[in-house]
């Protein structure tokens, strides 16, 4: 009898030691997300904000984890999603392949709310992203055992994988075998990300044959298949193949929207045929069509890398009197490449366009932007800029100092 209440005693001290040591892991996480000064608990989004801020500058590989952990990260939610990804690619940089392995394993394990076809699927791409394409397979295949059937999402997630691993070869080998092996039925989702695969394996042409099996199935093809498809065959520079795939787009009745044709200008710039790009863009307002803000940001982006800096601007005006509005990348795009010109004083005007959005260029463009308008005796402006910069970034104002000091140098001289 002594020995049975000794025994429960140890148990139930076993159980509070426990309890307490869970307890004391929780807080410890949920401090690592919490401001030091702050005793307002974090909401699941503001954990979110903070572990994606913390995962940004983060190269501890553990540490990586723990962020992960503390922000209870699930696939439900778009900036989780985003910080999942950011920490795979780290630890992946970091070599921490193992630590990838035993993370993912103890989430399936630990959390019953991601024991689902979602995080599977998920965790399944995260593999590919790292390059651990074997834990990908072992995973898809060990769904069952965990009482989650495969199935055209989570065969999707594992193509994707295999071209996240660049392993083309695989997605060509899961596209043919494992839908007879696991008893799934391919949706189009599937056959477009195969048509991806083709087409940035240098295999556009192959992709003729899987749009037959696929309308020869029941599945028809969409503006992201031959969206897709153009895109490849202009990669391989294969223009006549472009006009095929148009012919095609009629045979199937699949409309050649702004979608499309932006994917062709986007396509040329990268050929740097950017002029004629903008004879597509011309073709559109011929055709009765409306290009939209995608269509000028893409020319502005290939008129800039192609140094014809005069039609970039030209097109910018005729894009802001038109009533599109310009994304932050074409803002960031134009100052950077008029400050690599010397046009300091037209980079400020379009700078401070975009700052009063909210929009604000990189540390680079901004320094070569302060130094120039320093350079041009514009040494006011320069110095109002980096009080600016300072004030928004006060984390980072030290990265300044040596700005500062070539300011006050140009402004003696």
């Amino acid at each position: 009898m002594a020995s049975s209440i000794a025994k429960l005693r140890y148990l139930n001290s076993y159980k509070l030691r426990l309890i307490s040591f869970h307890h004391f892991q929780f807080r410890q996480l949920s401090s690592i997300l919490n401001h030091p000064d702050s005793t307002t608990p974090l909401s699941s989004k503001d954990k979110s904000r903070a572990a994606l801020s913390l995962l940004k500058t983060e190269k501890n590989p553990q540490r990586i984890i723990e962020i992960c952990r503390a922000a209870s990260l699930t696939p439900e939610s778009h900036l989780d999603r985003i910080a999942f990804s950011i920490a795979i690619s780290k630890l992946a940089d970091l070599n921490y392949l193992q630590g990838i392995r035993d993370f993912i394993d103890e989430l399936i394990k630990t959390r019953p709310d991601l024991n689902n076809e979602k995080f599977i699927s998920h965790a399944i791409v995260y593999y590919g992203q790292a390059g651990l394409l074997d834990n990908a397979f072992q995973l898809f295949d060990k769904m069952s055992q965990l009482g989650i059937p495969q199935s055209a999402k989570s065969l999707n997630a594992l193509l994707f994988s295999c071209m996240l691993a660049k392993e083309y070869d695989e997605v060509k080998r899961v596209y043919l075998e494992f839908p007879v092996k696991y008893g799934v039925k391919l949706n189009l989702d599937n056959y477009n990300t195969v048509i991806k695969s083709f087409c940035e394996s240098g295999s556009s042409s192959s992709c003729y044959s899987v749009i037959d099996e696929m309308v020869m199935k029941g599945c028809k093809p969409n503006t992201t298949t031959f969206g897709t498809l153009i895109a490849g065959f202009y990669k391989e520079e294969k223009f006549l193949e472009v006009e095929k795939v148009l012919a095609l787009m009629k045979k199937y009745q699949v409309p050649v929207g702004i979608a499309t044709y932006n994917i062709r200008i986007q396509s040329l710039c990268k050929l740097k045929k950017t002029d004629e790009a903008k004879g597509l863009l011309d073709v559109l307002w011929a055709c009765g069509m409306k290009p939209n803000s995608v269509t000028y940001c893409q020319l502005i982006h290939g008129y800039c890398k192609e140094g014809k800096l005069n039609k970039a601007k030209e097109l910018f005006n005729k894009m802001i009197t038109g009533g599109f509005k310009p994304d932050s990348d074409c803002y960031f795009t134009l100052v950077s490449y008029m400050c690599k010109d010397g046009e300091f004083e037209e980079a400020l005007k379009v700078c401070k366009q975009s700052m009063e959005k909210d929009w604000v260029p990189n540390y680079s463009t901004m320094k070569l932007l302060v130094v120039g308008l320093a350079k041009s005796s514009k040494v006011q402006e320069a110095k109002e800029l980096v009080g600016q910069m300072k004030e928004r970034f006060p984390k980072n104002s030290h990265m300044w100092n040596d700005v500062e000091e070539i300011l006050f140098k140009s402004e003696d001289t």
